[in-house]
């Protein structure tokens, strides 16, 4: 980063009477770290640490302005409750006290339930069903809607009170505020068909309440020729909004449910082309956000007109992103992959499939075990050999070798990164690689010897006090008679560019669990020119296991692909030029041509027999363990340097 892109992300920015002392906004996220409605200690700390990292501004999300806008798990901040007030002040408190601008994002979810069975009756401007729900909502009467603004105007109150320097209207990502900006949802012939009256009118009555605090607006651009509210629409309706009823400052994203946390396959921010046109068309502060990950394309959008730039993931992957981005070590940042899994599935609370650091509440980290092999070894001091180069064994290494241990790092295969590498070669998939660069390139900051293409003698490991396998797992081959040409979705990802050419009808026998090993072997087959592609699975669906915003994601990339689905079947044999197969429930046989099939086996530890010589400690960490995620993977990587770090070098 030059001296000149330094100064342009780290220059402080006024914004309603509040410096920010640099151009980084961590957007609207949140961790459901809330019970009953109101932020838990865990919620505090986690946005303590975010501020801590340097970040100018800091939007918190999930916080809720009405009961009927609420889950039944209550993990939304319900912010019209005035006793939770003193919770929510922890969070404001965390976040100043960390040196950052402290927003309270504001939504009503409207017709949108995120796939939960509310208490309430789904409710928008109008009777018009969303694509991602299954009934139409229950329209607004004038009544009800300046109920809604009366909401509003309550939360945005309480949130300052709680020393939040101001709020966001969330009027974007099809919520209830956007459901009135649509041009096709918003069908009402009262004083509300005006577009923009509601969100005029909530601005109006929050302003009444805090005066000259900021008030944010997060718009989206939402895809899609019929979807009411495309960029065409945005550049219309700010500017008619902003002269209405002012507000601070405009966050521009883009995307619905489903689609606005984008996956691996988008690869560059949405946005970043039409910065230009929104700084033409709005003459107020800018904030544009979503897909941001380098500090190229930070300052790109920088220089095309935005006044601040935002994003949500990065920060969770690595807390500490603006601070290390303004000093201009972006190599040292621990990069955010795009997956979708940790920080989208909630399993109680968010958490991050690169970051070891972000644990559930109670847990300081996320709970990893290593397995230990041999008992604790205490009388021979020493240097440590790691098996194995992928996200454990290099996690493992780099952790090490911070406390000033000297380690080795030996690996067979002839590039770092394990299963995650391979991973990264499938179609639209390439995110896992930027872990694996970012691990090797900590590993040779850190002065790390790694011997790649060989696995170390006996004599040659005797000599290390302490050994870590991280070894990983291999797949197992689907035993399927027959005559055609079969391989397993780890041989086909090392060469489909080579094989699909000369075989363009592929099959895939899945496992039936849905997960990324079959649904990566379609991708990469249409994307290598395959004629047609036939999926066969024992399970009841394509692409069950993915979370739902990667589960759309990939249906709106399949659309019009050659790609034929086959469910609760299994292949019982091949032939010359297809398969045979069997229905799982009643026996039914059928046939499907095919030129190859690639089968998805069980993934089984792969730990090399190593005898321990006097006083020698093994571990073992990651897929070698058992084959899961991952994160796993990296957070056992840190457990068990930590469990070699206890005992005495």
């Amino acid at each position: 980063m030059t001296g000149h892109d330094a100064r342009a992300l780290a220059t402080p920015f006024t914004l309603g009477g509040h410096t920010l002392r640099n151009r980084l906004v961590a957007t609207a996220h949140a961790t459901a770290a809330v019970a009953e409605g109101a932020p838990t200690h865990a919620d505090t700390a986690y946005w303590r640490r975010l501020a801590q990292g340097g970040a100018g501004m800091v939007i918190t999300g999930g916080t809720a302005v009405a009961a009927e806008s609420t889950l039944p798990q209550r993990y939304l901040t319900e912010a019209w409750r005035p006793e939770i007030k003193d919770a929510v002040r922890r969070r404001a408190e965390a976040i100043t006290d960390g040196g950052a601008v402290a927003i309270a994002q504001l939504v009503h979810l409207g017709r949108e339930t995120l796939g939960a069975g509310t208490y309430y009756a789904p409710v928008s401007a109008a009777a018009v069903r969303s694509p991602r729900e299954a009934s139409a909502p229950h329209p607004l009467s004038t009544e009800e809607v300046r109920h809604v603004v009366d909401a509003f105007r309550v939360s945005a109150a309480n949130s300052v009170q709680a020393g939040f320097h101001g709020v966001e209207l969330h009027a974007g990502h099809g919520y209830l505020l956007a459901q009135f900006l649509s041009r096709i949802n918003n069908t009402r012939t009262d004083e509300y068909g005006d577009r923009i009256a509601l969100l005029a009118q909530v601005i109006a009555a929050i302003r009444s309440e805090i005066g000259e605090l900021p008030i944010g607006v997060r718009v989206s651009v939402e895809p899609g020729e019929d979807s009411g509210l495309g960029l065409d629409d945005l550049t219309e309706l700010l500017p008619r909004l902003a002269a209405a009823s002012p507000f601070t400052y405009a966050n521009v994203t883009t995307g619905v449910r489903n689609t606005y946390v984008p996956g691996m396959a988008t690869t560059g921010p949405p946005l970043l082309e039409s910065v230009a046109r929104l700084r033409a068309a709005l003459a107020l502060p800018l904030l544009v956000s979503q897909g941001f990950r380098s500090v190229t394309d930070i300052e790109g959008a920088l220089s095309s007109g935005a006044d601040l730039v935002g994003m949500a993931r990065p920060f969770i992957a690595d807390p500490d992103f603006a601070r290390k981005v303004v000093a201009g070590d972006e190599r040292s940042v621990r990069p955010c992959t795009g997956c979708n899994e940790g920080c989208r599935t909630f399993e109680p609370t968010g958490s991050c499939s690169v970051n070891p650091e972000l644990g559930p509440p109670g847990a300081e980290f996320r709970p990893a075990v290593p397995l230990r092999l041999t008992p604790v070894r205490l009388d021979r001091p020493g240097s440590v050999a790691v098996l194995g180069a992928g996200p454990a064994g290099m996690e493992c290494a780099l952790t090490l070798a911070r406390t000033g241990a000297e380690v080795v790092v030996f690996d067979t295969a002839r590039d770092v990164g394990g299963q995650a590498r391979l991973a990264a070669r499938a179609a639209h998939r390439s995110g896992w690689q930027k872990i694996v660069d970012h691990q090797r390139d900590q590993l040779a900051d850190l002065g790390v010897r790694v011997l790649l293409g060989t696995a170390p003698a006996p004599a040659e490991l005797a000599r290390f006090s302490r050994i870590v396998l991280a070894t990983g797992a291999r797949e197992v081959a689907v035993p399927v008679p027959g005559d055609l040409r079969t391989l397993t979705s780890t041989d086909f990802l090392h060469q489909y560019a080579d094989v699909v050419p000369d075989a363009p009808r592929i099959a895939v026998l899945d496992d039936g669990f849905g997960w990324w090993q079959g649904v990566s072997a379609v991708e990469s087959a249409l994307a290598a020119g395959a004629r047609e592609v036939t999926f066969i699975t024992p399970g009841h669906g394509f692409a069950t296991g993915l979370s739902p915003e990667n589960r759309t994601q990939l249906m709106n990339r399949l659309a019009g692909a050659p790609l034929r689905v086959v469910v609760m079947n299994t292949v019982t044999a091949t032939t010359a030029d297809g398969l045979r197969l069997r229905h799982v429930l009643d026996g039914h046989e059928s046939t499907v041509a095919a030129d190859l099939l690639v089968t998805v086996g069980e993934r089984l530890p792969y730990r090399p027999d190593i005898m321990p010589a006097d006083g020698q400690s093994v571990l073992a960490v990651g897929d070698c363990v058992v084959p899961r995620r991952i994160a796993h993977a990296i957070a056992e990587g840190r457990a068990g340097a930590e469990a070699v770090g206890a005992e005495p070098l």
